[in-house]
């Protein structure tokens, strides 16, 4: 097994975009309806399996047919469920993506099962089998602080497994600095976006949020994602600004989880920072070509195909200029 993704698991229901949301007591019309497995921890996982890799879960969802259906797709996807918990006072995870034409994306969501997943449920044995652990919607599980995650990625390091930190923050949460200080001394990459790294940081640029976070453990990865802008990434002293990959976009939901399954599969073949950046990145773009998180994402080859065939025409465009 090449990777462990922990972390937060939803049943998720996505519309067909529209021109505009329904006004008070109106139907409106919408094409279909998405029902599929998601949360940061399944997302990276299945793009994951896309991208050729062999995957285990661990997380908890509810004893109903949705928690049900979160485990099944997984299974289906080729990935382990082993330890996935059941809950018995909460039910599984659940997420409603209305999306509108020319605006970004609205949820409804239900925290669930994933309020009460913690340390405890996590069997440390999984880590014996692992390469690369992920841990996928920290801040938005209030059943795993900081002094529990940094148990876990203590445990992982004990093990030469490497880590790498994802965060999710839920509107109106009070975050700062000593959200994460605990956290990211035992952390090996860091993986937030920019809006989040801004209500960590305080700091609204990039490159400045990416010093800062960098700033708490010097041998932390920071790569700070920007959607159609690309990425900021502090490795060391050093600063790679990387170059978005510009798809025709129909849906931006889970683009930063398959930037991130990319990130994983780049460092699992053992590429050189720049060139794992530029697999993310296209990705992580490739994501949004489809309704839902998954469909869209290119599988291993598609993405080195596509990267090879934007190079080539970079450079017959500059041969075209010098001419």
């Amino acid at each position: 097994m090449d990777v462990v993704c922990l972390g937060i698991l939803v049943a998720d229901v996505f519309a067909s975009p529209v021109d505009a949301l329904p006004a008070a007591g109106e139907l409106k019309l919408t094409e279909r309806f998405l029902s599929t497995v998601g949360g940061c921890a399944a997302n990276t996982a299945i793009d994951l399996r896309r991208l050729g890799r062999g995957v285990a879960v661990a997380g908890k969802v509810g004893m109903d047919m949705f928690g049900d259906f979160v485990v099944s797709e997984l299974e289906r996807h080729g990935i382990g469920t082993a330890s996935i918990r059941r809950s018995r006072s909460l039910p599984t995870s659940g997420t409603v993506i209305l999306n509108v034409r020319g605006e970004d994306r609205r949820y409804l969501h239900s925290f669930g099962a994933n309020a009460e997943f913690g340390l405890a449920d996590v069997d440390l044995a999984i880590l014996d089998q692992a390469r690369i652990l992920y841990v996928g919607g920290y801040l938005a599980m209030p059943g795993f602080p900081a002094g529990d995650l940094r148990r876990l990625f203590r445990a992982a390091r004990q093990r030469s497994v490497t880590t790498v930190l994802d965060v999710v923050i839920p509107a109106g949460a009070s975050v700062s600095l000593d959200s994460v200080r605990d956290v990211l001394p035992f952390t090996d990459y860091f993986l937030p976006n920019q809006d989040e790294a801004r209500r960590l940081t305080g700091l609204a640029s990039p490159e400045e949020q990416a010093k800062r976070l960098a700033e708490i453990n010097g041998e932390c990865t920071v790569v700070i994602t920007r959607g159609r802008e690309g990425s900021v990434t502090r490795c060391g002293t050093a600063l790679i600004d990387t170059a978005p990959f510009l798809v025709e976009s129909l849906d931006e939901s889970g683009a930063g989880d398959a930037f991130t399954a990319g990130f994983i599969a780049g460092l699992l073949e053992g590429w050189p920072l720049d060139s794992i950046l530029c697999f993310a990145g296209a990705v992580g773009a490739s994501c949004t070509r489809a309704l839902g998180c998954h469909d869209g994402v290119f599988r291993f080859s598609e993405a080195l195909d596509a990267l090879a065939e934007r190079a080539g025409a970079r450079v017959s465009s500059a041969r075209s200029q010098v001419q």
